[in-house]
């Protein structure tokens, strides 16, 4: 019997991110998260429905697929059913094949867990490996320390977003992250699982800045994104923020922390290692060249 691909309405999200909360676990693979949906929540509800594909078969969804952009899809399947020979050719299917509404044609990226038959059936598809990102993960059974350079980190509240927002636009040089994004991303369900912080100096200037988000008690957390303003850097500022991530998580209760950058970012990689996060084995992407 085949499975039923659908895009959710925005009232449809809350059984999406319930989903997601119960298939992570700890061990399991780099994986779509609650926080990553969260993040895309500053776009708005409508359009994060918009962005979400799910696959659902025996009265239960199977896979969910986030649309982070018009050719990447990051995509993650329930735990007892990524090595399902039938759900992975439905879903090798539906992303080979722009009509089906998932992947638009030309080139186009595949992020899903690395144990999943998914991987092997689109290179049989004619999609490629492509580059290597690297996982890091901080256990967080044992107290994680003090963040150290001289920080003062705060939990930014409405009051403030113009500051987490700012070192945000200045970190990754994008406009985006307005403060109207700001309040539609914590307005948004699944910031009650999250925090902003932002850290200052002893000048009381804001430099550097995370999000972290959990998935409930017992459950790894996520860090998206931590950044350093650039007129900041070169000072331990994102070892400092963190570290301080690291202990927000476990103050919510989650199990550990992970983050994933692009191995070719030696300086990211380098800092997540600085503050105690250990890395993984690199996971690759599924490219489809135009």
């Amino acid at each position: 019997m085949s499975n039923v691909l659908s895009v959710p309405g925005v009232d449809e999200l809350g059984v999406v991110v319930d989903a997601l909360r119960e298939w992570q676990y700890e061990g399991a693979p780099i994986q779509l998260h609650p926080g990553d949906l969260g993040w895309f929540w500053s776009a708005g509800p409508q359009a994060t429905a918009a962005a979400v594909r799910t696959w659902s078969g025996g009265g239960r969804l199977l896979a969910v697929g986030m649309l982070d952009g018009p050719d990447l899809l990051r995509l993650t399947i329930a735990p007892d059913a990524r090595r399902d020979e039938g759900l992975a050719q439905q879903l090798a299917e539906d992303l080979t094949r722009p009509e089906r509404g998932v992947l638009k044609a030309g080139e186009a990226y595949v992020e899903s867990p690395q144990d999943a038959l998914l991987h092997d059936l689109l290179l049989e598809h004619d999609w490629h490996v492509d580059e290597p990102w690297t996982p890091l993960h901080r256990d967080l059974t044992e107290p994680v320390g003090d963040p150290g350079a001289g920080l003062r980190i705060e939990v930014t509240g409405p009051e403030r977003a113009h500051v987490r927002t700012a070192v945000h636009r200045s970190a990754f040089n994008s406009p985006a992250f307005t403060d109207e994004r700001w309040h539609a991303m914590t307005a948004g369900p699944m910031y009650a699982d999250a925090r902003c912080l932002v850290a200052y100096d002893e000048q009381d200037s804001a430099v550097a800045a995370v999000t972290v988000w959990s998935a409930g008690p017992g459950k790894p957390g996520v860090l998206e994104p931590m950044g350093v303003h650039q007129d900041h850097r070169g000072h331990g500022y994102g070892r400092a923020i963190t570290v301080a991530a690291a202990a927000a998580l476990q103050e919510m209760g989650a199990s550990s922390a992970m983050v994933n950058a692009p191995s070719s970012n030696v300086a990211a990689v380098a800092t997540y290692a600085s503050a105690g996060f250990t890395k993984l084995p690199e996971v690759r992407d599924r490219r489809r060249d135009a």
